[in-house]
């Protein structure tokens, strides 16, 4: 195989019909940012947006702003803008409260839907603040509920009549492997069982169809491909066949039927209206709803085109440029079984990641070994992989990363 050159990769932007969308972000120079996959760039809207709602609607209408610029329709209408980028119908996707959350109550209420099941299976490897969440109910419950983790392959034959929800996040966080959405849905369902998907990793970075696969539950964030800023609003999914059934596990007065009588008795709004529960964050929102509508501009099979073809390139060059130095791949590579990311295993992986860091790489590292890289094809070069990967060569052909400043764990890895 020929080698590549940069000048290879300036071709491919030359004809990047995403190329565009990069002008539509602040970037700072001097920086190829490959951490899109943990937190989106800067929407160049979002600045003005928030300025306006801070100086107008904030500043001079005061409260008035929750009916004259329909702050209390925020969550509702973004929701339905989302489900454009998921594959839901508007109805079925609302925006409200945390990942995490949002977990808590949609499990909740797929146990209530399969009473006489106990088990709740997920994969071993998901994210822990997932499994966390099962814990935490199956010990609030107290009713004998267990949690049965398997590897990716003992999936299929872990779905047996005891399961009552399988809860599954559909690009592994840590080596980007893609879950087959349709197939394990299709199989749940086959066994009476319901399905609860995380999108965290794969909303925005590539085309989802939640109906067309008969998905039961959805949840995501919105500070990833959405692009919504630092700990921006998450959404729930529930199709639409489930929500006259489903009764909120956190009962908030936005989930009331009608909020501002102020009844002391809980009526549940109908549909998926009814799992709001808070005040709506309303300067989150709107950073949110600018990344969500720069992307209902792009035509997401290109950005899954794009995103396929940017880890193509990242893995080839790292091998051309750094299998000597033991950096070794440790994610899928064929590129139909990848999220928009790629992986790499090194004993040294934290201090490396420091190191390219320092010389304005920006990937991120997870435990126990793990480089990973993030690709966000809407504001991302091939020419920023090539510089990446020619960055990580220098840091290992001259032992940057060992540094004792590169090798103290900071808070945030």
């Amino acid at each position: 195989m020929p080698r590549l050159s940069r000048d290879d990769c300036e071709r491919l932007d030359s004809t990047d019909a995403l190329g565009a969308f990069r002008n539509r972000f602040e970037l700072p120079g001097g920086i190829v940012y490959l951490d899109g996959n943990s937190l989106g760039a800067l929407p160049a809207g979002t600045r003005r947006r928030l300025d306006d709602l801070l100086r107008e609607q904030w500043g001079n209408d005061l409260i008035r702003s929750w009916n004259r610029h329909d702050w209390i329709g925020m969550p509702r209408r973004i929701g339905a803008k989302i489900a454009r980028l998921i594959g839901a119908d508007d109805d079925e996707v609302i925006v409200a409260d945390s990942t995490s959350i949002n977990l808590f109550k949609l499990l909740a209420a797929a146990l209530r839907l399969r009473p006489k099941r106990k088990v709740i299976v997920s994969e071993r490897g998901n994210f822990p603040t997932d499994l966390y969440i099962i814990q935490g109910l199956i010990s609030l419950l107290d009713q004998g509920h267990e949690l049965r983790l398997v590897d990716a392959d003992e999936l299929p034959s872990a779905l047996d009549a005891e399961v009552a929800a399988l809860l599954l996040t559909q690009v592994d966080y840590r080596c980007g492997r893609l879950h087959d959405l349709t197939a394990m849905t299709r199989q749940a369902r086959t066994n009476g069982i319901l399905t609860l998907w995380d999108l965290s990793h794969s909303a925005g970075a590539m085309p989802i169809e939640l109906n067309a696969a008969g998905a039961d539950m959805a949840v995501g964030c919105g500070y990833k491909y959405l692009n919504g800023g630092p700990g921006a609003p998450a959404y729930l999914f529930i199709a639409r066949r489930h929500q006259g059934d489903v009764q909120p596990a956190i009962a908030g007065w936005m989930g009331h039927a009608a909020p501002f009588e102020f009844a002391p008795d809980y009526r549940p709004a109908p549909g998926i209206e009814r799992h709001l529960a808070g005040t709506p964050p309303v300067l989150g929102l709107a950073a949110l709803e600018v990344g969500v509508d720069l992307l209902l501009d792009a035509d997401l099979h290109l950005v899954r085109e794009k995103s396929r073809r940017l880890g193509d390139l990242c893995l080839r060059l790292v091998e051309q440029e750094c299998a000597a130095f033991g950096v070794e791949r440790a994610c899928p590579r064929d590129s139909a079984l990848r999220g928009s990311q790629v992986a790499f295993r090194h004993p040294q992986g934290y201090a490396i990641t420091q190191a390219l860091i320092a010389k304005g790489v920006i990937g991120d590292f997870r435990a126990p070994d793990i480089l990973r890289f993030g690709f966000a094809p809407l504001y991302l070069r091939y020419v920023d992989v090539w510089d990446a990967v020619a960055a990580l060569h220098r840091v290992m052909r001259n032992k940057a990363w060992d540094r004792p400043e590169f090798k103290h764990k900071a808070s945030v890895t």
